[in-house]
């Protein structure tokens, strides 16, 4: 299983990134390669959402998510048509007196099938700087 966590700055409070991170259905807007999200179920702050990720092909996947407002979002991986895994979460600590957000994204990923490591990781590592500069530029431009 390929694991991965990166932190960035963000200059929005932590509940302002926890309104955008939980914002699932606007992600294809602004996260690439998130080509569709919709939420099936949600209760409080617990949520099944269906997305669709588009890297080389559709993959299409259902994860549980859990949050604690201001404070973090953990998910797990109910079904997927290319995965058996797919755990993480954001955790978000506030910084300059709660004026801005270091938001940190882990994830571990594993794919169905004889899937070489190699694939695996440059799938992971390469997309999750792009997607954690998506995530500030829109947390900063909905500010």
């Amino acid at each position: 299983m390929e694991q991965v966590e990166m932190s960035i700055d963000v200059d929005v409070t932590p509940t302002q990134f926890y309104q955008l991170i939980t914002d699932f259905e606007r992600y294809p807007g602004f996260v690439p390669q998130q080509t569709g999200a919709k939420v099936v179920t949600r209760s409080g702050e617990t949520w099944r959402v269906a997305f669709e990720l588009t890297v080389a092909r559709k993959l299409h996947y259902h994860l549980d998510l859990k949050g604690d407002p201001g404070r973090s979002l953990d998910w797990e991986l109910v079904e997927g048509d290319m995965m058996t895994a797919n755990r993480g979460g954001w955790t978000l600590e506030p910084l300059n007196d709660g004026n801005a957000t270091r938001a940190t994204y882990r994830m571990s990923v594993e794919l169905r099938g004889f899937v070489p490591r190699s694939v695996t990781k440059n799938l992971v590592t390469l997309t999750l700087p792009a997607t954690l500069k998506a995530f500030k530029a829109e947390a900063e431009r909905r500010a």
